[in-house]
């Protein structure tokens, strides 16, 4: 007697829906012109400084994980006037990250569950995601993510201007594919035990061209080519210890040229380099400027968890986000927003020393 084929195929899938493709999300919820114009032109900029052209210094602030859009437009908004105050020497992108990798259990971000009641209507999660980000390319201010599904890239892509895989994919081949085709410049973490080989063979790989299945603009499977992304760069995480200190930028530009890929590097003050400890991320970001100042031309940027207001606070306690405190992340805790501004001003001034010793003032006229 034969087994049925749906009971060998669906023995641990008890349900599945159809979803709304990525054309039909994008017609629904389209950039306007001068978004668009403003997206090409952040990633353009986001190129030039990973390829050693613009002078200016790469910012990626905001909160670890997006739950509260309203807390996250107030944030963009005060994040837009830094943008504007300090862009003669940073490039300031608000971090927008709407999933999260769990080591085991926990929520996963606003696309999979965005009433943060375990309903898990992602297909809500994917057309809020499409607004808060619409409303951030309205305002004129460059997002940035992490790519963790390899299909959500399809609904998002067009709103973002920078790209990171994290420590957890860095080593996957979907993911070094999924990067060989995006029209993004795309950092790839190191491992989380603080192994920068993976994140050096990951970008190498990406930089060259794939053909792997992926789903098109109408939802369905796709046998895709790719050219390679040539924007591909390190970011320095931290793992069993700190990794932004001058020694381990050295020996990452070490590895880095030795595999003949970009040595441009971030650093992410935030995870293994602060130690389990918000507030050591102002140390961070102050070493990376301090470096910069002393003349270190392969950083290029940081990246600091930062919201309205300081620390976290756990999901667990909500009921469909009841309760909540408003403008504190729901995931990793971040530095508030006060020394947010004093962080980035004093990124700003070690920045600005070296402005002039690196490009002609005519060279920096023309970029920034």
């Amino acid at each position: 007697m034969s087994v049925p084929q749906k009971i060998l195929d669906n023995i641990s899938v008890p349900g599945s829906g159809k979803i709304i493709s990525p054309l039909q999300l994008r017609t629904m919820y389209p950039p306007g012109r001068e978004a668009e114009r403003m997206i090409v032109r952040s990633r353009e900029t986001v190129s030039r400084i990973i390829q050693k052209k613009d002078p200016r210094f790469l910012v990626i602030a905001g909160p670890c994980s997006i739950h509260d859009p309203k807390a996250a437009q107030e944030y963009a908004c005060r994040l837009k006037e830094l943008h504007e105050k300090y862009k003669d020497s940073l490039f300031i992108l608000m971090r927008t990250y709407f999933e999260k990798p769990r080591t085991s259990l926990g929520w996963k971000g606003y696309i999979n569950d965005p009433d943060l009641n375990n309903s898990y209507e992602i297909e809500k999660g994917l057309c809020r995601a499409r607004e808060l980000l619409l409303f951030m390319a309205d305002l004129e201010l460059p997002c940035a993510t992490e790519a963790l599904d390899p299909v959500i890239p399809q609904y998002l892509q067009d709103l973002v201007s920078w790209v990171a895989i994290g420590a957890r994919t860095t080593e996957s081949q979907v993911h070094r594919e999924m990067a060989s085709g995006l029209p993004i410049p795309v950092g790839f973490k190191n491992g989380t035990d603080g192994n920068i080989q993976i994140a050096a063979n990951a970008m190498k790989s990406a930089a060259n061209p794939h053909r792997f299945l992926k789903i098109d603009e109408d939802g369905y499977i796709a046998v895709t080519g790719s050219a390679g992304n040539a924007d591909t760069h390190l970011i320095l995480r931290g793992g069993k210890q700190p990794n932004y200190s001058g020694d381990c930028v050295y020996e990452a530009e070490r590895v880095l040229a030795g595999m003949g890929v970009n040595r441009s590097i971030v650093v992410d003050c935030s995870h293994g380099n602060a130690r389990g400890d918000h507030k050591r991320q102002l140390q961070v970001v102050e070493e990376a400027g301090l470096q910069v100042r002393e003349g270190s031309d392969s950083l290029v940027g940081v990246m600091l968890e930062s919201h309205l207001n300081e620390g976290r606070q756990s999901p667990d306690v909500t009921q469909g986000g009841g309760g909540l405190k408003y403008g504190v992340s729901l995931t990793d805790a971040c530095i508030g927003w006060e020394d947010t501004c004093a962080a980035i001003h004093n990124l700003s001034a070690d920045v600005s020393v070296v402005l002039d010793s690196r490009f002609s003032s005519k060279s920096l006229a023309e970029v920034v």
